[in-house]
């Protein structure tokens, strides 16, 4: 495996004997890569992102690493008063020790990694003071000067505007593209999985799931039984260039426009 490649065969957790959350689960994904996964409320994301980050060990199966891992968590606040490079500087914490200070090098890395990300002139911002997509932003940067090879991002995009949504989905299109970064998140919005992943795993329960590329998995068969709800793949032509994506197809039982 080169550096940065991330896979697991055989994959299964149960909490309880004989209630598999999920299982016999595969998949393998190459530096540079993005892997989506989909999935309903309780289907074990959370679950299977634990055992992806180390953080709880599957009942079966194997998950191979080769490198280093940093996870970026869904939007939140702290409870004290950090700037965004104090937020920044705390991904250095495993290169700088358990007793130690930062030093000049490593602050020079956060400020840099905030440049990268477009928010050098916020470095002293609270943290707390942000909008929800800059705080985003800091947690990206963080994961970039702990120097991780493999990012696991939970729900990236959860609680952001359109606006915001883009400029994360744009960020994990670069790290992955530029930084040669792989790159796993899950996400309730298949659309976001289809503009950006390379492969997709929806997990339908138990052994039953789907892998591989995007456009053999992100079909409206397999995404009707993922929500029980139809969506449709949609072609069209924005500034000159054709795109494809998701749409899904919400219909009300009675709807008032028709009256």
């Amino acid at each position: 495996m080169k550096t940065g490649d991330f896979s697991f065969s055989g994959l299964g957790h149960s909490y309880l004997p004989d209630k598999w959350i999920f299982r016999n689960y595969q998949s393998q994904v190459s530096r540079g890569q993005i892997l989506a996964l989909l999935g309903p409320n309780g289907c074990g994301k959370t679950t299977l992102l634990k055992i992806l980050l180390g953080a709880l060990a599957q009942t079966e199966g194997s998950v191979s690493v080769n490198g280093h891992v940093a996870f970026v968590p869904q939007l939140f606040q702290v409870a004290f008063d950090y700037s965004a490079l104090d937020m920044v500087l705390m991904g250095r914490a495993k290169k700088v020790g358990l007793f130690s200070q930062p030093t000049s090098a490593d602050e020079e890395m956060a400020l840099k990694a905030l440049e990268r990300v477009g928010l050098a002139s916020l470095a002293n911002r609270p943290f707390h003071e942000m909008s929800g997509g800059q705080r985003q932003l800091v947690i990206f940067a963080r994961a970039l000067v702990a120097e991780a090879d493999i990012l696991i991002l939970d729900e990236p995009t959860s609680a952001l505007d359109l606006k915001n949504q883009n400029a994360i989905l744009e960020w994990i299109d670069r790290l992955a593209r530029r930084e040669n970064l792989t790159v796993i998140f899950s996400t309730h919005h298949p659309h976001h999985a289809y503009a950006v992943a390379d492969q997709a795993l929806l997990m339908l329960g138990g052994s039953d799931y789907a892998a591989g590329q995007v456009d053999e998995v992100l079909i409206e068969s397999n995404l009707f039984r993922l929500y029980n709800l139809p969506l449709k793949k949609v072609s069209f032509e924005f500034e000159e260039q054709a795109i494809e994506t998701l749409v899904p197809v919400f219909r009300p039982k009675e709807d008032h426009r028709m009256a």
